[in-house]
């Protein structure tokens, strides 16, 4: 999947590290969260390629995402988070990533979290850079001083 012409924006989503590196998300829903980014130096370590630890706040906001809205809209924190990485992606490149559920209980989900690169050298072909497990705690009672925060994520939700 390409980067689509209609992307959410992220400030609508309350996602303040995602808004950040500049991520774009392009599908939310239950079973799905799609979006991409470009790497720039905020996202680098010192030698020019995607720094691990923005990999694994990718997948602990898109699985977060996803568990909220699979959920109903219930409030959601992150438990655990184990990332695996596997290539570097390198500054300039376009990293797509993806999320879905593998587990949706009551209170607990877990979420698969994939981040790739297109191979240059063979069109349309992945080169997987990180592959995560999330865990989420659902289930929880929502403040009331924030009860407005679904309406963002709902407007762009598939449902």
């Amino acid at each position: 999947m390409e980067p689509s012409a209609k992307s959410i924006p992220i400030k609508d989503l309350l996602d303040a590290p995602l808004n950040v590196i500049n991520f774009e998300i392009s599908e939310i829903s239950p079973q799905k969260i799609f979006g991409y980014f470009s790497v720039t130096e905020k996202c680098c370590n010192p030698f020019e390629v995607l720094h691990g630890g923005v990999s694994a706040l990718i997948a602990e906001s898109l699985a977060s995402i996803g568990a909220y809205v699979a959920s109903g809209f219930d409030r959601v924190a992150g438990v655990h988070v184990s990332i695996h990485h596997i290539k570097s992606a390198n500054l300039g490149e376009i990293v797509y990533a993806e999320a879905k559920p593998l587990n949706v209980g009551k209170s607990i989900h877990v979420w698969e979290v994939n981040l790739w690169k297109n191979n240059s050298l063979i069109l349309g072909e992945r080169m997987l850079i990180s592959s995560s497990r999330v865990t989420i705690k659902t289930n929880m009672p929502l403040p009331k001083n924030v009860k407005e925060a679904a309406m963002n994520i709902m407007k762009h939700a598939k449902l």
